[in-house]
């Protein structure tokens, strides 16, 4: 499944109106009633992934997997948990090649703590700086759906003309001049 679906599906799990918290993130793959060992397909579904993209993250030595004496995969607890932060910073766009990264760290140990939060924090730059940029966009098509006459969507006000320039802004974001109607 593609991560744009994936993130509709968490977003849902959120509802319009819940508020974004480490609590709702935790909600959104409660790990505390699952079985002890899980196939692939079990894991594919409660992750909302393919099979396929198991095996590539596998590949990619991300997670280790275990085997039975058939030689199918073995999903334990850990190995979920670890697909569960995997599959969230993909959605937030973290690179195979950073998650790579950090997951190397992971593996070589505690003392490689103060690195693992250079990589976070690095990450959590580029998505606010995204969010921004998004913000910036959506503020530019809210303008113009205005000049079309329909209406903006929620949290956007439109704050009214000044010197005939109209300006828009969303809440708890600084004012910025909209783009010029066409």
């Amino acid at each position: 499944m593609a991560t744009d679906d994936l993130m509709t599906r968490a977003l849902e799990a959120l509802g319009d109106d819940g508020p974004l918290s480490v609590e709702a993130i935790h909600r959104l793959a409660d790990l505390a009633d699952l079985p002890e060992t899980m196939t692939i397909a079990e894991v594919a579904d409660l992750l909302d992934i393919s099979p396929h993209t198991l095996r590539y993250y596998e590949r990619a030595g991300l997670v280790e997997v275990a085997r039975d004496g058939n030689g199918h995969r073995v999903y334990d607890a850990e190995a979920v948990r670890r697909l569960v932060f995997l599959t969230r910073m993909r959605l937030s766009g973290m690179s195979m090649r950073d998650l790579q990264h950090y997951v190397s760290l992971v593996d070589a140990g505690g003392h490689t703590v103060p690195e693992r939060l250079d990589v976070l924090v690095e990450h959590r730059d580029t998505i606010r700086r995204r969010i921004r940029e998004l913000t910036l966009s959506l503020t530019a098509v809210e303008y113009k759906i205005t000049t079309y006459g329909g209406s903006t969507g929620p949290g956007v006000q439109a704050l009214g003309t000044t010197n005939g320039t109209d300006r828009t802004g969303l809440p708890d974001e600084p004012l910025r001049w909209a783009l010029p109607a066409e």
